[in-house]
């Protein structure tokens, strides 16, 4: 389905790196794994509810073509809404099929009932069918082409509506309230009580990469503006060093949306104004959506970064205890490397294409960004085994763990990882006692 509708441009399905992935005990997330777990995983689920969902008929077909010769948004986003539509007849004629089957008393019953009442019985008898959210949520978990990546980040995250009617106008009055936001309080920033959080900001944007990309001006202007405002309407955590890595990704992939070249070599100052201004609307919105949903990582002693270190430690010494008593042996401390893995999802660690391609599937798997990241920090620390384990003392394995050689990495490498990671999260997650002998 993803390349009909995405073109030959997605990365083709990879034989060798799936049956590399099969030998080495990692299973990609469309195969099942062994073992009875307490509950249904993702994918499960998406089997299970999906299985008929998205019946493609001959008329899909040809949309689906057609989407494929022409490959924009427009007739992406066109060829997706008219299946849509298609499903949802299916929808309708499967509730006429099930209420035909009704027994004539069962009918005079449901009759009976108020209409609040009638609805609840309706509600279950339904079998559940996949939503159209859901399926792109499954086609986007193992990547999304850049040339739909900025509308389908904005779908995934829940900023742009399902309905493509709604789409335009939900856009414009977001922004809108965004740059009310700003008229309302930047001009507060140099007052005595915001002053020390605007210092601060303005400290830490020129730390961030790529340089090239924040040391331009105008994206400078942007940054402070969009972390200022968050950091303004969410008191309870303020602005801590780490959110404003986090704002990069949005902005660079909704650039893509009006350039072709690669974001590090352009110079942004020359889009419209306008372009510009939805752009940064659009980025504070996101990244707003992302951290709403992983703030105790951010407030008073960051609980939920000191949680999730924990559970890491944990986790890699049920997974490899080899690693992990290695590091004891050495008093290697978890908290000393992997916080700022929690702090920065390790964006730190990964080239920024490969923080791009991770959040694709972050933004597909449910609680992303919170839950499944702390199994992609698992697998990303044991895919460095060999290499720690060489290292004999205390300062070489600090420097190695703080400098990870990721600079060639690409998609593949990251695609690996989420396999691994997704592997550990179906042994793991629904059995917590694992973590513990």
């Amino acid at each position: 389905i993803i390349q009909h509708v995405y073109g030959a441009q997605h990365p083709p399905f990879d034989p060798l790196l799936h049956a590399n992935l099969i030998k080495a005990g990692n299973k990609p997330p469309s195969m099942s794994t062994p073992g009875k777990p307490k509950k249904a995983t993702t994918f499960q689920e998406f089997e299970s509810i999906t299985s008929d969902a998205w019946d493609v008929g001959d008329d899909d077909d040809e949309l689906l073509a057609m989407a494929a010769q022409n490959l924009n948004i427009e007739v992406v986003m066109e060829t997706a809404n008219k299946v849509i539509e298609n499903h949802s007849k299916l929808q309708e004629q499967r509730q006429q099929r099930q209420d035909d089957m009704l027994k004539p008393e069962e009918k005079e019953e449901e009759e009976r009932l108020p209409h609040s009442d009638s609805r609840l019985v309706k509600s279950h008898s339904e079998a559940p069918i996949g939503s159209p959210k859901e399926e792109l949520r499954k086609l986007s978990w193992s990547g999304i082409p850049r040339q739909v990546r900025p509308i389908t980040w904005k779908l995934l995250s829940g900023y742009l509506p399902a309905n493509a009617e709604r789409r335009a106008s939900t856009l414009q009055r977001k922004r809108q309230e965004y740059f009310g936001f700003i008229e309302q309080y930047y001009d507060s920033r140099n007052d005595e009580h915001h002053q020390d959080t605007y210092r601060q900001i303005h400290i830490d944007i020129p730390r961030m990469s790529p340089e090239s990309l924040v040391l331009q001006p105008k994206v400078t202007e942007i940054f402070e503006r969009i972390l200022f405002i968050w950091a303004i309407r969410h008191p309870a955590s303020g602005y801590v060093q780490g959110i404003n890595d986090l704002v990069t990704p949005f902005f660079v992939v909704y650039v893509f949306e009006y350039i072709e070249e690669e974001v590090e070599n352009f110079d942004v100052s020359s889009l419209q104004e306008e372009v510009l201004r939805n752009i940064e609307a659009d980025s504070f919105w996101c990244m707003s959506k992302l951290l709403d949903g992983i703030q105790d990582n951010y407030t008073f002693a960051q609980p939920g970064i000191q949680r999730k270190v924990k559970a890491l430690e944990e986790l890699v010494s049920r997974i490899d205890e080899t690693v992990h008593r290695h590091m004891q042996q050495y008093e290697v401390e978890y908290l000393q490397f992997a916080f700022r893995w929690m702090n920065n999802l390790l964006m730190r660690e990964l080239p920024l294409r490969c923080t791009i391609r991770l959040w694709d599937t972050y933004q597909a798997e449910p609680e992303g960004f919170s839950h499944f990241h702390l199994y992609v920090c698992a697998a990303f620390l044991v895919h460095w085994r060999k290499e720690i384990l060489e290292e004999k003392d205390f300062q070489g394995l600090m420097i190695l763990l703080q400098n990870l050689p990721t600079m060639h990495w690409g998609n593949e490498e990251v695609s690996v990882l989420l396999a691994e990671a997704y592997r550990l999260k179906f042994a793991f997650a629904d059995a917590p006692n694992h973590y513990k002998r």
